[in-house]
């Protein structure tokens, strides 16, 4: 018996290591309904609070979450949604890679009766598409509204821009594919046209949403561009590594981010970045598992949060979840 016990408490460890190679996470609550949430991967901080946010809201309910990891590939995300429909879980939540992409997996949970809901981007084309319009089939689309997003950290761009002179201002974009790269930029420019604001923006690269990407692009853009007066990233994560090159460059540019990081809002309360825009990660997780799980909801389709712009000032307004 022990000899057996020993053997089957190998087995489980070989499971859950192979489990884990896979990107699989598991919550179980034995008898509750299985939830399944793809996310892009959970190397990403803000992808592993909204998957800790979909999985304490299961727990809560008496369900269980099966949380797969596409680690960055569009073609290991379409095989985690097959793998989660050919289970029939009682929903799918899914933070996609290329919300063009994801309409067809849309489609195939559709076609087997599987409810499915968008977390964090929307599905669909991010240009001819807005955030509020959710795609047929969705259940729900819980996410911020990333035009608005780029419309707030455009508005903490204003306080900052030279007068007397068209701003030199760099966009240091996430990584491609994501509807967010356009939307967040879409919003920062439209803030400032609004506003009057004269500008160029004089440089544009993908910093992949790391801070090791944020410092390369923001290395290449100041050694083009040494005089740029503000660096717009499109996450914190990229504006905390564009901080260590603007100050290794000897850079006086102004730094602003979205997303609400724990890193984002230490740094702006030591004065190293100036401003972000406060996410919520875990609250999209338990808001989209509540579309999933909860038959008799009458939320709207889009389902969204506040989401405020902070400086040092008034940095107490977000709490960093990720």
């Amino acid at each position: 018996m022990a000899v057996a016990g020993v053997a089957a408490a190998s087995l489980i460890g070989v499971r859950q290591a192979a489990q884990a190679e896979a990107g699989v996470v598991t919550s179980s609550n034995k008898g509750g309904p299985r939830y399944g949430l793809s996310t892009v991967g959970l190397s990403y901080p803000f992808a592993a609070a909204i998957a800790k946010g979909f999985s304490d809201a299961a727990n809560r309910a008496g369900a269980s979450a099966v949380v797969l990891d596409a680690k960055g590939d569009v073609q290991k995300q379409a095989n985690d949604i097959d793998d989660l429909i050919a289970q029939h879980v009682a929903g799918i939540a899914v933070m996609p890679l290329d919300s063009v992409v994801a309409q067809g997996w849309v489609r195939r949970a559709n076609a087997q009766n599987v409810p499915i809901a968008a977390v964090a981007a929307l599905v669909g084309d991010p240009k001819t598409r807005s955030v509020e319009d959710v795609y047929p089939g969705l259940v729900a689309l819980a996410s911020q509204d990333e035009v608005a997003a780029g419309r707030a950290a455009g508005s903490l761009a204003l306080r900052w821009l030279p007068h007397g002179r068209p701003a030199r201002i760099a966009i240091i974009e996430g990584a491609a594919g994501f509807p967010e790269v356009e939307q967040r930029a879409r919003g920062f420019r439209a803030a400032l046209d609004t506003a009057g604001a004269r500008y160029d923006v004089v440089a544009s690269q993908p910093g992949n949403w790391t801070s090791e990407g944020g410092e390369a692009a923001c290395q290449n853009i100041l050694a083009a561009h040494p005089d740029i007066d503000l660096f717009y990233n499109e996450a914190d994560d990229m504006m905390i590594g564009c901080a260590r090159a603007v100050r290794a460059g000897g850079s006086q540019a102004r730094l602003i981010g979205v997303g609400g990081s724990k890193l984002g809002i230490a740094s702006i309360k030591a004065g190293a970045v100036d401003g972000t825009v406060c996410f919520k990660p875990e609250a999209l997780g338990a808001l989209v598992f509540a579309a999933l799980h909860d038959k008799n909801d009458t939320a709207p389709r889009f389902r969204t949060y506040p989401i405020p712009a902070v400086t040092r000032a008034t940095i107490g307004e977000c709490v960093g979840q990720w």
